[in-house]
């Protein structure tokens, strides 16, 4: 039975897990073996390639790496510096993460590559400087304002974040819109590319990363706020950060399940929403395709 995390698998590990899958008489022989290489594979194995995902990347390692960044991300910083270098850190992973977990169905080759490259190294820059504004703003307008700095750090941050997270996504799997995704019918036999299918898988999964995002900004803040009043908290100020970001921690570990799950991973489409071609191709009603994470 495996009982590591599942990012920390070796490559050698993964790759007889998956083997095993393969082979039904040794699954049906070791039955808890079976069980465990079948998590193991789809959680460290691309649904879509069956390439094994970079330890870093797989849905199980979201957790412990994106919390200590989100919570990064949301602190008061003293200046505009440590704001950028976290945010930096935050955007980029989010990009490699969504990037190693989309469809890649579509995948045309090095051009195609190059471009979505720039298009990533553009969009973390962008995403970055973005998510520093509260800071830029509090920092280079000198605002001292109490009723000011509460918006800034408190208000803002909740859409800024949903809309960064939103961005993301829609900027690193652009291919998907632009070049399609893999359509197919119950039985599971191709019917082609579409680019219908991709952009609604994208959207999608952009819509679940602002939810994760937005809701995780949101809380704490909800929850610091109502929390001023209370006795203890005025008598020790000092606990206002520690609850911050514990809570943000919880609610981003709570949150991403409900983020993942949002929208199925098989997604489907109605055959009217797809393109001519395919929708004479298309025999029964509606077409499914991966959505990718």
């Amino acid at each position: 039975m495996y009982i590591k995390l599942g990012f920390s698998f070796s490559q050698t590990e993964i790759e007889n897990a998956h083997s095993l899958i393969g082979s039904v008489e040794r699954m049906v022989q070791d039955e808890k073996a079976g069980d465990a290489a079948w998590v193991l594979s789809l959680s460290s194995v691309h649904a879509g390639t069956g390439a094994i995902l970079p330890a870093v990347f797989r849905p199980q390692a979201f957790l412990p790496i994106s919390a200590p960044l989100v919570v990064a991300s949301f602190l008061p910083h003293s200046g505009v510096k440590p704001a950028l270098f976290w945010q930096f850190l935050l955007q980029s992973y989010s990009a490699g993460f969504n990037h190693a977990n989309r469809n890649a169905s579509s995948d045309k080759g090095i051009k195609t590559s190059l471009k979505q490259g720039l298009l990533i190294v553009g969009s973390v820059a962008y995403a970055t400087c973005a998510g520093a504004i509260p800071q830029i703003v509090i920092q280079r307008l000198s605002m001292s304002s109490p009723a000011v700095q509460m918006f800034f750090r408190s208000v803002l941050p909740i859409p800024l974040s949903a809309s960064l997270a939103y961005f993301n996504v829609v900027i690193v799997r652009s291919e998907e819109s632009e070049n399609g995704i893999q359509v197919f019918d119950s039985n599971g036999n191709s019917v082609g590319i579409s680019q219908a299918a991709g952009a609604k898988a994208v959207r999608e999964t952009a819509l679940s990363r602002a939810a994760l995002l937005g809701t995780t900004a949101a809380v704490p803040n909800l929850l610091i706020f109502l929390l001023q009043k209370a006795r203890f908290l005025q008598r020790s100020p000092l606990l206002v950060a520690p609850i911050r970001h514990i809570s943000t921690a919880i609610v981003l570990g709570l949150m991403i399940p409900v983020s993942f799950s949002l929208y199925p991973q098989l997604g489907t489409i109605k055959k009217e929403k797809l393109e001519k071609e395919l929708e004479t191709a298309a025999v029964s009603g509606e077409l499914f395709y991966h959505r990718g994470l």
